[in-house]
């Protein structure tokens, strides 16, 4: 068992910036056993969609329509907490959604209960 609490969420003006951190937590073999962590939003009305992901092995992916603007990175050096963070630049009103972070461990998601951004334009 896996959970995770994202945080950094807020409003924040178009053209502005937040940092968004998730904390998976979980025993050593549930933390060690984690292929991917990602980044996910959803905009009221809208489906949920991949924003940014990066794998055990510090693969990183993006969706298109945030490329060069956003940046995940991770922290797993401790055994029982995996940190994941999203750098969020050049912020647009249309990102303007939930974000939810989502651990995949062993074929199993763990998601969180999400962080709200609002952007203002």
């Amino acid at each position: 068992q896996v959970q995770v609490v994202e945080s950094g969420g807020g409003l924040v003006q178009a053209g502005g910036s937040l940092r968004l951190s998730c904390a998976a937590s979980g025993s050593i073999f549930s933390i060690s056993s984690i292929n991917t962590m990602g980044w996910y939003r959803q905009a009221p009305g809208k489906q949920r969609e991949l924003v940014a992901a990066i794998t055990s092995v510090g693969i990183t992916n993006y969706a298109d329509s945030v490329k060069g603007r956003f940046t995940i990175s991770r922290d797993n050096a401790m055994n029982t907490v995996y940190m994941v963070y999203l750098q969020v630049n050049s912020l647009k009103f249309e990102d303007t959604a939930v974000y939810y972070c989502d651990a995949l461990v062993r074929g199993t998601h763990f998601w969180g209960q999400g962080t709200q951004v609002n952007v203002s334009s």
